[in-house]
């Protein structure tokens, strides 16, 4: 992509991660974009100021009372002229300063006075990006309109392995083109998402349900809303956050989703079956059970994703397909049987796949075959089904 004429705005922070940036610095220049470097003094520890003077063609500034400049505000005079800001690799220091409106060093004085999109891309370890302190800063900045570019998982400098490492250089360059030249190729359009877990009461203190957490639902509806869709979002039981600019209705049971489903269908131009609504429903008793031995009917639940699929006529219909065994084969005959467009679907046994992790492993299937994708954050894979369900128009 031509990034001429655009200014980018890098503020390099102190972690090992810092010699991944002399890439991302390098792949922008050669895409056209002026590129300005901020670093903490920490930073310079890991990566000499000169190298990133050297790819950028910028003198690089990190100490807020250099006098070796032509006069200028130089934290304003940046924030001016950025089209974009990127912390990256980000300290968990630096995100709390952020979040807490500390402006101490050069690169939070320019932040602070930032107009532009601001991309974070934290880079800790597992235990820190898991923190409470961390995850609510994080929250903070979040609902002040920064975005984030997804850490990736794996072996950590600390020999820990999880989630934390900062993402790599080309994404980092693909989130910095996504904030510069945004994606509004949904507006217009309506999609429909389902999320999360139904559950079936069995008594007033026991039901049945399953292990999703709604985190790939969730991510969907946010990564439509942000490319220009209006969002319809009938939630289950789920354990993250729910967009707000999404029209939400929160289901307890199967047959409620069901019901929601069908209501919403004609507003909507895309559906995505996300949820994990339960297969079967019990009797239910109105006592709490008390006894040594307890036997169950089950009765089969609608199958919502066959329903929508037999009335849907010219909308796009995306369906999940989460297996143990001979993925491609369950997942091929589920887009016939649901009379769907495209099966997203994955093997649960799988490490970073699944139920209630960030990451997922999946196979998309559409009638023209089978394509797989390698572990990805959820909110990344969001972008990858809505880039697939919308090539089927």
């Amino acid at each position: 992509m031509d990034l001429s004429g655009k200014n980018v705005v890098i503020g390099v922070t102190g972690g090992i991660a810092v010699y991944k940036m002399c890439e991302v610095v390098s792949t922008l220049r050669k895409r056209g974009a002026d590129v300005f470097v901020v670093m903490t003094k920490n930073a310079t520890q890991f990566v000499s100021p000169l190298t990133f003077e050297t790819l950028s063609n910028h003198r690089v500034i990190s100490d807020t009372f250099d006098r070796d400049f032509e006069w200028e505000v130089e934290h304003v005079s940046l924030a001016k002229k950025a089209d974009v800001f990127v912390v990256a690799p980000c300290t968990a220091n630096v995100a709390g300063k952020l979040a807490s409106g500390i402006a101490d060093d050069f690169l939070t004085t320019t932040a602070m006075a930032m107009k532009c999109p601001i991309l974070i891309a934290p880079a800790m370890n597992v235990n820190m990006i898991s923190s409470p302190a961390y995850q609510n800063n994080e929250k903070i900045l979040r609902e002040r309109g920064y975005k984030f570019i997804e850490p990736g998982c794996g072996f950590l400098a600390c020999g820990d392995i999880g989630r934390g490492r900062l993402a790599e250089p080309e994404d980092i360059v693909d989130a910095v083109e996504r904030a510069l030249f945004p994606k509004r190729d949904l507006e217009g359009k309506t999609v429909l998402v389902t999320a999360g877990a139904t559950a079936e009461p069995i008594d007033p203190v026991r039901f049945i349900t399953n292990r999703s957490s709604g985190k790939m639902g969730v991510s969907i509806a946010q990564a439509a809303i942000n490319r220009g869709a209006k969002v319809i979002l009938i939630a289950g039981k789920v354990a993250v956050d729910l967009p707000q600019n999404a029209e939400t209705e929160l289901v307890n049971t199967t047959k409620e989703m069901f019901d929601a489903v069908m209501a919403n269908l004609p507003r909507a131009d895309i559906i995505i079956k996300a949820a994990a609504p339960a297969d079967y429903s019990v009797k239910y008793t109105d006592s709490k059970i008390k006894s040594d031995t307890l036997t169950l009917k089950l009765t089969k639940n609608p199958d919502i994703a066959k329903a929508v699929g037999e009335k849907k006529g010219d909308k796009i219909l995306v369906v999940f397909s989460a297996e143990t065994e001979n993925l491609i084969a369950n997942a091929t005959k589920k887009l016939a049987s649901k009379h769907a467009d495209m099966v997203v679907a994955n093997d649960v046994t799988k490490a970073g796949a699944g139920f209630d992790v960030d990451t997922n492993v999946v196979t998309i299937i559409t009638a023209k075959g089978a394509k797989d994708y390698p572990m990805m954050t959820k909110k990344a894979l969001a972008d990858v089904i809505l880039d697939e369900a919308t090539a089927l128009k």
